[in-house]
């Protein structure tokens, strides 16, 4: 056989592919595959992946993962849905519809488009555009600014101003979300939604608050720096997620601190501990939610959106 037959029949390879008699692939049917190029199904010629040429009988596309089976989420008893997102406020009827209509509302994370579909209120959890409505008429949110000198208990053994003395005439058993000293001011959510409350404090879910504090001063200008780093009190350490002057007069700033930590006295124990001690202390957010232009010792409703976005906060 001459040089260029023997090329010919090696397709530029030199020889014969190794491995078995004859040509024949280990533990093929005995015939030689023709020249050096890719295998058949290989354009890029390269080692075989799951996807690649397989055995005969075996598919050579990987299979497919399953959809989600869908969920039966109609309640034959329950009110019609969009019902309930017109009385929760959502829209009026006609615009609820439309947004079922769209696939933009889901009954316990299962997407809904029939018109006729009942939820029940009371043990299904409904979302729009990703907010979760709530539609149960009896829970309750408020959001209360908390005067100075009011301790933060719905009731109090020693007779001192309580939380509980400026919503004594509401029917619901209401609860605070998370405390504020009696010698500092500003929002605090009441609620009888107990999961939600639960949720809001841990610190697993790392809900924000803000604060407007009046320290003593000048705050030199790395402050900042030093408090998001982190400062270590006898505690364990803490660090704020957000730092900034407001104002600053001869011997005093006025900054805002934005954390996490729900640790007693944290913010003003922060604070003293970098040499700038707490004057006047604000809570002025809580996650979402703005303590506004309530007056102190009033409280306000939330609105929709407010609890929509609290319970996304917390992933509920």
């Amino acid at each position: 056989m001459s040089p260029a037959d023997a090329q010919r029949r090696g397709g530029g390879g030199g020889g014969r592919r190794q491995g078995g008699p004859g040509g024949s692939r280990p533990g093929g049917q005995g015939g030689s595959r023709q020249g050096g190029g890719p295998r058949r199904g290989r354009p890029d010629g390269g080692n075989r992946g799951t996807t690649g040429r397989s055995r005969q009988g075996q598919p050579t596309i990987a299979p497919q993962p399953r959809s989600a089976p869908e969920v039966d989420v109609h309640a034959p008893d329950g009110v019609r849905l969009q019902k309930l997102l017109a009385g929760a406020g959502v829209g009026s009827r006609r615009a609820c519809e439309e947004l079922i209509a769209a696939g933009r509302v889901q009954v316990d994370g299962q997407v809904v488009t029939e018109l006729g579909i009942r939820v029940d209120p009371s043990s299904q959890t409904v979302h729009v555009d990703g907010e979760r409505v709530q539609l149960d008429e009896s829970r309750v949110y408020l959001a209360f600014n908390k005067p100075l000198g009011v301790v933060t208990t719905m009731s109090d053994d020693l007779g001192r101003p309580s939380v509980g003395d400026y919503v004594a005439e509401r029917p619901e058993r209401l609860f605070h979300v998370g405390r504020l000293d009696a010698d500092t001011e500003g929002l605090l959510l009441l609620t009888n939604d107990g999961d939600l409350a639960h949720r809001l404090q841990h610190p697993r879910y790392g809900v924000l608050k803000t604060y407007v504090a009046q320290v003593s001063g000048p705050v030199p200008r790395d402050l900042g720096k030093t408090l998001r780093a982190g400062v270590q009190l006898e505690d364990g350490p803490v660090k704020v997620d957000s730092f900034s002057v407001v104002a600053s007069t001869p011997g005093k700033a006025v900054v805002e601190i934005v954390l996490h930590e729900g640790r007693n006295h944290i913010v003003r124990r922060l604070m003293e501990e970098v040499g700038h001690p707490v004057l006047t202390l604000t809570r002025v957010q809580v996650g979402p939610v703005e303590l506004g232009q309530t007056k102190s010792g009033r409280w306000r409703a939330l609105s929709r959106r407010e609890i929509g976005q609290l319970y996304k906060a917390v992933g509920l």
